[in-house]
């Protein structure tokens, strides 16, 4: 055992082979089944892994599932700092990832040590943070935000309380947009989001000009400036599923589609083009994409690499999180 873990910390995950007549699936589920384990999956994953899921969701729907599940274990499937969330939330619980090197370039944007010295400079002022950020992060928070949720949590605060939003500036944007109230921006953004091209966009829209164009507000303003519809990734993922229209073009990263098309599997789904050329010509999350079968199975198999969170720090973030929870319910 000390091998493996050795050799987690050094690799990022549990690298043992697995026989390539092994029925993936069936094995996925008959652990669940003798360890008592949940899998939550983000939208953004491989499809495949949606599939095997028991509940799939974004930022929110994850927390609050981690929070209510009766498992021993939760197996998450998304990004380093959603497996944190899990943790802050059921500390009682193991949760295990499968590869520690799945970050998110978000969170990473706001160095906690750099964060605290920003935050200093604004003593009067309360710290609203988007999820996507590390647990010192957290700790370092008042409440935490979802794409979700962020319009109400800012809108229920009064009107004269002073704000920092962070990590995600573009978000911080929109919702300063739409609430007119008027915040101070920590300047991190998502490199998928960030990454889907205008130009390409324009062309796109001219060959399917009755598509509506939705996005998420971690894009850009000059994208979002463009979108017929804004929203968090399930209200994305609700916005085509009730539409009376048959063609979209959705801003954000391309797994959503996954979850669209078996939705609707009679309207036309197409992802937002990206500047960067790419196998899919899409908005793809290189660290979501990290999540596989395989790895999914060996860190069942083997409850590696485990998600371990300070006790200190995790009763600090804890509290910015639960508040979170209170106020979206």
């Amino acid at each position: 055992m000390e091998a493996l873990l050795e050799e987690v910390q050094r690799v990022g995950y549990v690298n043992k082979p697995v026989a390539e007549d092994i029925d993936l699936v069936a094995e996925i589920n008959r652990l669940k089944k003798e360890k008592n384990a949940v899998i939550l999956a983000h939208y953004y994953v491989d499809g495949a892994i949606q599939d095997i899921a028991d509940y799939i969701g974004d930022s929110l729907g994850l927390s609050q599932q981690a929070a209510a599940t009766p498992a021993d274990m939760i197996v998450f499937c998304g990004v380093h700092f959603m497996g944190e969330t899990a943790k802050v939330l059921s500390p009682e619980k193991k949760v295990v990832i499968p590869d520690l090197n799945a970050g998110c370039s978000l969170a990473d944007s706001a160095p906690a040590d750099k964060f605290a010295e920003f935050k200093a400079q604004y003593p009067d002022h309360i710290v609203l943070s988007y999820i996507n950020c590390s647990a010192e992060i957290k700790a370092l928070s008042d409440i935490i935000v979802t794409s979700s949720n962020a319009l109400k949590i800012v809108e229920s605060l009064p009107k004269d309380q002073k704000i920092i939003f962070a990590p995600d500036a573009n978000l911080g944007r929109f919702v300063s947009k739409k609430t007119g109230r008027d915040m101070v921006l920590w300047d991190g953004a998502c490199i998928v989001h960030i990454d889907i091209s205008l130009e390409k966009l324009h062309k796109l829209r001219a060959d399917y000009p009755e598509a509506k164009f939705i996005a998420h507000p971690e894009c850009q303003e000059h994208i979002l400036s463009e979108a017929d519809y804004v929203g968090s990734t399930t209200a994305l993922l609700k916005y085509v599923v009730d539409s009376p229209e048959q063609t979209f073009i959705v801003g954000t990263e391309a797994g959503i589609l996954h979850k669209m098309k078996q939705a609707v599997p009679h309207k036309k789904i197409i992802p937002a083009p990206a500047s960067q050329n790419n196998t899919c010509a899409c908005s793809e999350c290189p660290y979501m994409k990290m999540n596989t079968m395989e790895k999914v199975y060996n860190a069942m198999l083997y409850e590696q690499p485990e998600i371990i969170v300070p006790e200190d720090v995790r009763l600090k973030a804890y509290e910015s999180v639960a508040r979170m929870l209170e106020l979206s319910k």
